[in-house]
């Protein structure tokens, strides 16, 4: 069990190092648009969290 989970880290090390440097070329608008992109994401997740929180503190007796 130990061994198969080793094996599966080390794997993912090795993917982790085979991409941690990005293979094309990127303008500043490309990467302009994927940084609007992460923020949209985090804040679509801040929101679904927030509506789960919400949800749970209308529901609770006080």
């Amino acid at each position: 069990m130990v061994s198969s989970f080793n094996r599966l880290v080390r794997k993912f090390r090795e993917i982790n190092q085979r991409y941690s440097k990005p293979h094309i070329e990127m303008t500043p608008l490309v990467k302009m648009s994927l940084m609007a992109l992460r923020i949209y994401l985090l804040l679509l997740v801040g929101l679904i969290v927030y509506k789960f929180v919400v949800t749970l503190s209308a529901g609770a007796p006080q």
